[in-house]
């Protein structure tokens, strides 16, 4: 959990996925006091109140929404449409977002308002920052994007929040957001006429999923590249597959760095050879060129995402320093979804190459003398013992299934709303994809991991590997494995320590490069 002590500020500067993933583990947040950021604020808010005042058309403040931009709000009503646009989107559906996914979201949306050109009170501003300071996050529902026009419908779960309404997670628990600001004497805001559309078009939901997505693949990277390491000294495999002259002659930078950390992982002695084989099955000797795609991947999405992030993407965008409101589409989350898209392949093929790793360490006939299943039992017992033989079924199970979620979200733009958003973006499914992909994959990792130090366990008890095999790198990482996992001699259920491992994993447990 981040410490409290932490602040990230908003409003001065450009914030990083670091930053999005700090408050959603408990940063706190304060918006920026500078007297010129103020008066950015100020402007835009006492333009758009002059606009009203002189009956100017405002798209969303003095007309219905979408399709219904054409319908005039009559003078006496405009103060309550904010208030129906957050009610009658309130038909999310499915699973709800976690409490550090909608922490994010608060986030994300608040960097955008931040920028200065939304209309927005500071009122508004600060009512986002007390619900992060009290880690109090919106209930949202993460299904009923189509993304574009934004994330309208979760969002509006946001904006319900910030005037009391619905439900939020506090402390843990699901309960009224009205109950929640009563005990804390937090008094809800009243939504200017533009802020209900201001809150609710626009990227936050997809963008906030994104950055917890791509550190989690950071991550990924990195364990990967280690479970490898780990497989090729269980394997007797060639080092050499990793040379530093090799990679210089095909210099993609990422896959250069994977193709570094392997030699850093295999600096040893290297064990006595089983095999006359002077080429390692690709899932070995092509690992940095899988792993590296995701690798080199990781740059041009950083920069795709924290555009977005620091991004004023809702619509109209009010311009108060040369009073102009600016009619576009900044909510369309067309780069978000293509970063996300990209994502979930890259890390898909990271479980496709971990899932044959494991079936070569499994597999008697290819794993160079390793028993079959990884079975640790020996003599008149080991018959009935079968070792990771169902965890490998598992393993290709969620291969297959991570597999199956590559296929691209943003190709299946729908046409919605009387046709005027006939071209979306899909870009919150996109996002949702990619931490499906994630998941299975870290359980592929978990399993790996633990499949691997069975097989070194075991190389170790029969003497075919001893301390000059291992280098530092794997010398603390075995251990650090076996602090938490006894080895499998007999049969016993796995699930508990797939489970734990799969949340060191989450919770970027080790320190890996």
């Amino acid at each position: 959990m981040t410490n409290k002590q932490q602040s990230i500020k908003f409003g001065d500067g450009r914030l990083t996925i670091e930053d999005i993933v700090s408050i959603s583990d408990g940063a706190s947040a304060e918006m920026n006091s500078n007297p010129e950021f103020t008066a950015k604020i100020d402007r835009g808010v006492a333009f758009l109140e002059r606009l009203l005042k002189e009956d100017g058309v405002i798209y969303g403040v003095t007309t219905g929404y979408g399709d219904s931009c054409t319908v005039a709000i009559p003078a006496d009503l405009v103060s309550e449409l904010p208030l129906h646009l957050t009610r009658f989107h309130g038909c999310g559906l499915g699973d709800n977002l976690t409490e550090k996914q909608s922490k994010a979201v608060l986030a994300t949306r608040l960097c955008s308002l931040s920028q200065g050109v939304s209309g927005v009170t500071h009122d508004l501003l600060n009512q986002i920052i007390t619900l992060i300071n009290n880690d109090i996050s919106p209930r949202i529902p993460e299904e009923g994007s189509v993304g574009a026009s934004g994330d309208l419908t979760p969002l509006s779960y946001l904006a319900a929040t910030l005037i009391g309404e619905r439900e939020v997670i506090y402390k843990g628990q699901i309960r009224p957001t009205a109950e929640v600001f009563a005990e804390l004497n937090i008094k809800p805001i009243k939504l200017k006429p533009k802020e209900g559309l201001a809150l609710m078009n626009g990227t936050a939901v997809m963008t906030a999923l994104a950055c917890l997505a791509f550190k989690r693949a950071e991550y990924l990277a990195k364990v990967a590249t280690k479970v490898t390491a780990m497989v090729s000294v269980a394997m007797h495999g060639n080092d050499f597959h990793f040379d530093e002259s090799l990679f210089a002659v095909k210099p993609h930078a990422g896959q250069q760095q994977i193709a570094a950390w392997l030699r850093s992982d295999l600096q040893a002695e290297r064990p006595p050879r089983n095999s006359d084989r002077l080429q390692d099955r690709y899932s070995l000797r092509c690992a940095p060129h899988v792993i590296g795609v995701l690798q080199d991947t990781l740059p041009w999405l950083r920069s795709m995402i924290e555009n977005e992030l620091n991004s004023a993407n809702d619509n109209p965008i009010i311009d108060g320093d040369n009073e102009r409101v600016l009619h576009g589409g900044h909510f369309y989350g067309g780069h978000i979804a293509m970063a996300m898209d990209t994502l979930k392949v890259a890390v898909a093929n990271i479980a496709d190459l971990l899932d044959r790793q494991m079936a070569q360490l499994m597999d008697y006939k290819f794993n160079n003398g390793l028993p079959f299943n990884l079975t640790g039992a020996e003599g008149p017992r080991k018959p009935i013992n079968h070792g990771f033989k169902a965890v490998q079924i598992g393993v290709s199970a969620w291969t297959a299934e991570a597999l199956k979620h590559t296929m691209p979200a943003s190709v299946f733009s729908r046409s919605t709303e009387c046709h005027n958003q006939d071209k979306v973006s899909m870009g919150t499914i996109a996002s949702r994809d990619c931490l499906r992909v994630l998941v299975l994959t870290e359980q592929v990792t978990s399993a790996s991991i633990l499949a691997a130090t069975q097989a070194l366990v075991i190389r170790k008890r029969h003497n075919e590997l001893d301390e000059t095999h291992f280098s530092d790198g794997l010398k603390t990482m075995t251990e650090a494995v076996l602090s938490e996992f006894t080895p499998v001699d007999e049969d016993r259920p796995l699930e508990a320590d797939l489970r734990h491992f799969m949340q060191l994993i989450q919770t970027q447990h080790w320190t890996l490069y």
